[in-house]
């Protein structure tokens, strides 16, 4: 934990940290809680912090346990002022270079077909656990629980529409408009990745793709295709949510950065899906055969 500190007067009178330095105060050896950076008057010092002389007004950049920095801080006759926790972490770029090649490796192994893509990609993780690039803490952290609920709440609901004739229903709708131009397989997968890119926009793309696939598979065996190019269809099209700024989360963290308003998505977003769809019912199916 990385804790931001002021060296405060001490009240009009002198605070004993003040004039000194980390070394004389044995903060590390003593206190376990290291100095990592002081800022003083917008200048910041990185290099030979221990021997440093701390003086009042300064910004201290303290790391340590939790428990070990709150020690620190209540010490009152150094007149420390806690400021909030940073948030940051301390690189272990002796490991850089592992971490990237493990990952590329079985990168490399999942591209070949050796393992499937989460079984290699749980083998990364557990490597990286297990040499402590990462604690399990962080892990754990880092998960998406709420797109994990998501998944398994959207799950049964595209099983749902298999199984009560949903996907039908909506795949003959799809057939049927499409059979007034011809009903080519081009057009049938041009309209389904319209109302898959639509149904992006307004829910997460992931569970979109859920509720899509089947309907893809449906498509392909009423037309007695392979149902790869439409799948395929169905891929792209989930990824391109770029008409509002809740289809996906990248839209919706750059939107209050940005001063962006919802309306300001399609401006961009509508000419960037049109060509999308065009490329999309190009290429398809030249990589991937009906």
């Amino acid at each position: 934990m990385v804790v931001a500190a002021g060296v405060a007067s001490g009240g009009g009178r002198a605070t004993p940290l003040a004039g000194s330095s980390a070394k004389k105060k044995d903060l590390l050896q003593r206190h376990h809680v290291s100095l990592v950076g002081v800022s003083r008057g917008g200048i910041r010092f990185r290099k030979k912090l221990r021997e440093l002389t701390i003086r009042i007004g300064d910004v201290l950049l303290l790391l340590g346990s939790e428990s070990r920095l709150n020690r620190v801080l209540e010490i009152d006759k150094w007149s420390l002022l806690p400021l909030r926790d940073r948030g940051h972490r301390l690189l272990q770029r002796n490991w850089a270079w592992a971490s990237v090649f493990s990952f590329a490796t079985f990168i490399l192994i999942a591209s070949l077909g050796v393992l499937g893509l989460p079984i290699a990609l749980g083998i990364v993780a557990a490597i990286y656990v297990f040499f402590d690039w990462v604690s399990i803490e962080r892990v754990y952290d880092a998960i998406e629980w709420p797109i994990i609920v998501l998944l398994g709440c959207m799950i049964p609901i595209g099983a749902a529409l298999q199984d009560t004739g949903g996907t039908t229903l909506i795949a003959n709708a799809l057939l049927t408009l499409s059979a007034e131009f011809g009903q080519s397989p081009r057009l049938v997968l041009a309209l389904l990745v319209l109302v898959t890119m639509t149904l992006s926009d307004v829910m997460n793309n992931a569970a979109t793709a859920v509720i899509a696939a089947p309907l893809a598979i449906e498509i392909a065996d009423k037309l007695n295709l392979s149902a790869d190019p439409f799948l395929m269809g169905v891929a792209v099209a989930a990824s391109c949510a770029f008409l509002t700024p809740i289809g996906h989360q990248n839209n919706t963290l750059i939107m209050g950065p940005g001063g962006y308003r919802f309306g300001d998505y399609w401006r961009l977003g509508l000419p960037l899906e049109i060509l999308v769809v065009c490329v999309a019912v190009t290429l398809i199916p030249y990589y991937w055969p009906f």
